[in-house]
């Protein structure tokens, strides 16, 4: 056998080693609940927001929960405000959105006592406060996104439609509202 086919052998290993262990460490994430998936992320979900208007935080019907729109807020004020594209930028931006998603689950779970219960993140709406010209909206709203498929796994992948806005409330710079399929008591 040949220095080069050996070598190559040697490659083709490895590659086998690295895509067993992360189909290992894919199965370990699966396995883990929401809730020791947040543990083991180190995310404590911030306290619900009291709402600023009048609606409530959380709607259940039958196994839908609609939640309202939340933002990037922490003690009833705004941790970020401005446009992407202008005073915020897009890796801001999406930040402000893995910062509001987990608002969104801290009103969730109240509702339902339990990320255990969610069956299936259905549909996630992104609002993003654009500057003139900023056109990147689904990279923004990948903050969230890839967040909740970290924590839900393949229950976390989910349809979304992310828009540009020109205001948002307290001139947030993300608003997000969510539809979440929870599994009976």
């Amino acid at each position: 056998m040949t220095t080069a086919v050996r070598a190559q052998r040697r490659a083709w290993v490895s590659i086998l080693v690295l895509v067993t262990l992360a189909s290992t460490n894919s199965a370990t994430q699966v396995s883990q609940s929401p809730e020791a998936r947040l543990k083991t992320l180190g995310i404590e979900l911030p306290p619900v927001p009291k709402p600023i208007a009048s609606y409530v935080p959380a709607v259940r019907t039958g196994n839908l929960v609609f939640l309202a729109g939340q933002g990037p807020v922490s003690g009833g004020k705004p941790t970020i405000t401005g446009k992407v594209g202008r005073e915020v930028s897009e890796e801001q931006g999406s930040k402000a959105a893995r910062a509001t998603i987990l608002v969104a689950l801290a009103a969730l779970r109240a509702e339902i006592g339990s990320l255990d219960r969610v069956a299936r993140i259905v549909k996630v709406v992104g609002f993003v406060n654009s500057a003139p010209g900023f056109t990147r909206q689904p990279w923004v709203m990948n903050g969230a996104s890839d967040l909740l498929a970290e924590i839900f796994g393949e229950a976390g992948r989910h349809a979304r439609t992310s828009v540009g806005v020109n205001e948002l409330p307290l001139d947030i710079p993300v608003e997000i509202e969510m539809t979440v399929e929870i599994k009976p008591q």
